[in-house]
């Protein structure tokens, strides 16, 4: 009797046993180890499950509009991303009333935006609440260019002449741009006119953000255009203007592009970077960044994208997500010192 109580105890417990190793593995508890792998799944990978929005913080036409189309045209086309995008342009504030609009959609991954150096300017100007430190870097797509054009008829033929004049007066000498004081089209004269020797607190920049700054041009009110690479090609072309220099490290390639000298070989060792790029509002989830931060490469990387880059003269510059914000921090270090000696800004 004493070996058949024994007999049942043993049954007994290993009976409990098998029950409770099978509770576990069926996640009788409530935390079942499927249960378990589908949220790190969630958390490891995105995938969009809406439309997307890219945001032009310009009306249509301008780099930032041209950009975020091509982008949206090339990731559909191609089916990179097979999700659809659509672009919306919201101008104001030279960026500033898109980012005020961004920023409000924390966290979200189907809001994006289209960027470049306004983004550290117009905040250093005081024009904005946010800067680029507000959003979420996700990828840099290319480098473009300034170009500083005159009338076909003006007397100078190379930066070197102009600069020269400017030394010894320059509030003679008009710049114009389409960019605020302070913002791109002046600045980027401003750092290629100080490596040049000219004071640049006593520059003449004037405004024109209604479109009118190549007819002023034309008509002799000013003496130079500063602008982007791209936007002076036709007007060469038509014999109404010539560029004097631009702000690539060396020439570009295709046709007229190749004609432009750089001010590097005209003995003014400078540049300047109208890096063009995508950002998502503050708070996205790391793995929505690593998705746009792949799909971006993917773009940049494509036959289709370097055929979007030859045909506005746009130069290859890809940076992921981290690297993009390391060199945004250094390019603000950069454009507060600028305007700092202007007496600009904060």
């Amino acid at each position: 009797m004493k070996w058949k109580g024994f007999l049942s105890v043993f049954v007994l417990m290993m009976t409990m046993l098998v029950v409770a190793a099978c509770s576990n593995e069926t996640g009788g508890s409530g935390t079942s180890d499927d249960s378990s792998s589908s949220g790190s799944g969630d958390i490891a990978s995105f995938e969009p499950k809406e439309a997307i929005e890219i945001v032009a913080p310009a009306g249509a036409g301008g780099g930032w509009d041209t950009t975020a189309r091509m982008a949206a045209q090339w990731f559909n086309e191609t089916g990179i991303i097979s999700q659809k995008i659509g672009v919306v342009n919201r101008p104001g504030g030279g960026g500033a009333v898109a980012w005020a609009e961004n920023h409000k959609r924390e966290g979200s991954p189907y809001h994006l935006f289209v960027a470049s150096p306004p983004l550290l300017l117009v905040p250093l100007n005081g024009q904005s609440d946010f800067g680029h430190e507000d959003f979420t870097p996700l990828s840099n797509m290319i480098a473009d260019y300034a170009a500083f054009a005159v009338a076909a008829d003006a007397p100078w033929e190379n930066l070197n002449e102009l600069f020269e004049d400017m030394k010894a007066d320059p509030s003679s000498i008009t710049v114009i741009g389409a960019s605020s004081p302070g913002s791109m089209d002046h600045i980027q004269f401003i750092k290629i006119a100080k490596a040049a020797g000219v004071d640049v607190t006593k520059v003449k920049y004037v405004s024109d953000q209604e479109g009118g700054a190549l007819t002023a041009l034309l008509n002799g009110s000013v003496d130079v255009f500063s602008t982007g690479v791209a936007e002076t090609v036709e007007q060469v072309k038509a014999g109404n203007i010539k560029v004097l220099g631009i702000t690539s490290e060396e020439r570009l390639e295709g046709e007229v592009l190749e004609d432009f000298a750089t001010a590097k070989e005209q003995g003014i060792d400078e540049t300047f970077i109208n890096w063009r790029g995508f950002f998502g509002p503050p708070g996205m989830d790391q793995a929505a960044i690593d998705y746009y931060e792949a799909k971006f490469k993917e773009l940049s990387d494509s036959p289709e994208w370097d055929e979007v880059r030859a045909q506005y003269g746009w130069n290859e510059l890809y940076m992921g997500a981290d690297e993009y914000k390391e060199f945004l921090d250094n390019e603000k270090e950069v454009m507060q010192e600028l305007l700092t000696e202007l007496g600009i800004g904060n």
